[in-house]
């Protein structure tokens, strides 16, 4: 390694350096950091002497290399840059620097057209660009894709010199899924760029499997504590010939893609291939359609689905469902946003009428979700058909129903709204019961009451339920949270409008539902209904055997008096 090289390497060390200014650097720490580095580069014990680090700050003050570095001594013994944001490597081209360049772009410019330097030809463009908008101080033409705000690009230099030096590397490293990071020996073997985002691709020690990481995830490197170990059957020019991007699984099978693009965008994919794969099939009114022969991988989704309505999936059926899912999902996401117009006219309803119903609240994702976690970990026993205080019950099951949408919503009823009872139904046929008029009137509380104003109490397995004044009624409220579709042939509600302002008597009731013309209130699978508690209702009879799954939640916007409690109380996280 020649003198002049060590010396680079000196002032890169002592610039980085002083660019941390989490720590305060002396001149022994500078001398001990360029040994450092020049050991890891020589592989022999290279003492730096005091004197060599000393020029080296003055040459790095001076214009000899035409650093100019705003160096400077704090407390006669600490050394720091006066500009936080310096760094040698921002230094402005001179013009020797930039004919010297020229020159080299010149000489590379020969080799354009011959297909071992195919990759240099962006890189002469770049440079070429770069020369002459210094040369001539004008705005460059050629604008490259970059993303300097990138994650993990500090680590570049550092793991190509690993890879270079074959140097096992002890990385600490968290996924997007993982929930704490870890650490572990790595082997290095290639960088590899995919869509402006860099991947390190290796094998953890005592794993066969090659992994591609992210820098992005990467937290730390440091040395590795094994010696490295090469990967003969490694060869990364043939490693992605059949994946879009980077996960590549060698076990996968290869499947036959058949795509058909329509006519406004196909010019566009067959002038850029999605593949080296890619061939054109045939044609059709439609468009054209062309086949693939690649791995199925998260990539090869993403890239199809940037298409959007351009594309279309033909072949494998697997392939083709998946795209499909994942387009209905995307959709959702549009068709259970609220708008602050219907969300007013809901709450409008509720209170005018007793009762209104809200659907595409819940995504087919989330409500798949929900179905899970109640048939896995709250089974019900032959006979029985609901599941009460639900949150003691299933404590993840409030992180699922209390989505963005119900969140809206509780704001928009009641901010202060808290839930006072939960209850998840799943009747069958025969229990379905309640199929006579009534009004809910009794609320469940924590002892036995003896105050007046409430009508009296009743006790049912260890639950207290007492009917609150009328005043208090109507400070409750109820959201219904419907797994599956609900209709007047499996059981639908029937409700009488408007009929929530009072108790009502039995001849009321009766003279009330003789003479009103019910509504039957359909819920979609996802959908809400909301209802106050004295609105007239009844269950429809099920004409059929098709379940309806509902999540019954009951709310209070006041405590109740004289130092009573709800039985159930879970407030909401915001």
């Amino acid at each position: 390694m020649s003198v002049n090289k060590n010396a680079l390497i000196r002032y890169k060390t002592i610039d980085k350096c002083l660019q941390n200014r989490h720590r305060k650097w002396t001149l022994d720490d500078l001398i001990n950091a360029c040994s450092e580095v020049l050991y890891e580069y020589e592989g022999k014990d290279t003492s730096v002497s005091k004197r060599t680090v000393q020029a080296d700050i003055q040459i790095m003050r001076s214009d000899k290399l035409g650093y100019f570095a705003p160096i400077m001594v704090v407390d006669k013994k600490y050394y720091t840059y006066e500009d936080a944001d310096y760094t040698i490597t921002n230094i402005p081209l001179t013009e020797q620097d930039l004919n010297k360049l020229s020159e080299a772009v010149e000489f590379m410019k020969q080799f354009q057209g011959f297909s071992h330097f195919k990759e240099l030809d962006g890189m002469v463009q770049k440079l070429e660009d770069h020369i002459y908008s210094h040369k001539t101080a004008t705005k460059p033409v050629i604008d490259f894709e970059k993303n300097d705000s990138l994650k993990g690009l500090a680590y570049l230099d550092e793991l190509y010199n690993a890879i270079i030096k074959k140097q096992t590397i002890n990385l600490t490293y968290r996924s997007f899924k993982a929930r704490s990071s870890a650490s572990f020996n790595f082997y290095p073997y290639l960088l590899k760029e995919f869509r402006n985002r860099w991947f390190l691709l290796g094998k953890k020690a005592k794993s066969p499997v090659i992994m591609n990481l992210a820098l992005d995830r990467i937290l730390a490197i440091d040395k590795g504590t094994i010696p490295f170990k090469e990967d003969e059957m490694f060869d990364a020019s043939s490693h992605f010939k059949n994946a879009i991007g980077v996960s590549v699984s060698p076990e996968s099978k290869l499947l036959d893609i058949e795509l058909l693009v329509n006519h406004q965008h196909a010019p566009y994919v067959l002038t850029k291939p999605i593949h080296p794969s890619q061939k054109v099939l045939g044609k059709n009114g439609q468009g054209v359609i062309i086949g693939l022969t690649l791995q199925h991988n998260f990539e090869l989704e993403k890239e199809i689905l940037s298409f959007g309505e351009s594309i279309k999936v033909l072949e494998p059926p697997m392939l083709r469902k998946r795209i499909a899912e994942r387009l209905e999902n995307n959709l959702e996401n549009y068709l259970t946003e609220l708008s602050k117009k219907g969300l007013q006219n809901a709450v409008n309803k509720l209170n005018h009428k007793g009762f209104s119903v809200l659907n595409n609240i819940y995504t087919s994702r989330e409500i798949r979700k929900i179905k899970r976690m109640h048939d896995t970990s709250l089974r019900l026993e032959a006979g029985e058909f609901s599941v009460r205080d639900l949150f003691n019950t299933n404590t993840d099951l409030p992180k699922l129903l209390f989505n963005t949408n119900i969140k809206q919503i509780l704001a928009a009823i009641s901010p202060k709204a808290f839930v006072c009872k939960a209850i998840y139904f799943d009747k069958s046929e025969q229990g379905n019961w309640f199929v006579t008029w009534h009004q809910d009137l009794t609320i469940n509380v924590s002892k036995k009451i003896e105050t007046e104003g409430f009508f009296g109490w009743t006790k049912k397995e260890d639950v207290i339920s007492v009917c609150p004044p009328p005043e208090l009624s109507h400070s409750l409220f109820t959201i219904r949270i419907h797994l599956d579709e609900t209709t007047g042939k499996n059981g639908a509600l029937l409700v009488i409008p408007g009929s929530h302002k009072k108790v009502h008597t039995d001849t009321e009731k009766q003279l009330i539902t003789e003479n009103t013309n019910a509504t039957v209130v359909d819920v979609a699978a996802g959908g809400i209904m909301l209802m106050k508690p004295l609105l007239l209702h009844k269950s429809g009879k099920n004409a059929s055997q098709k379940r309806r799954r509902v999540v019954h939640l009951e709310f209070s916007e006041s405590n109740l008096p004289n130092d009573l409690a709800f039985s159930e109380r879970y407030e909401i996280e915001p």
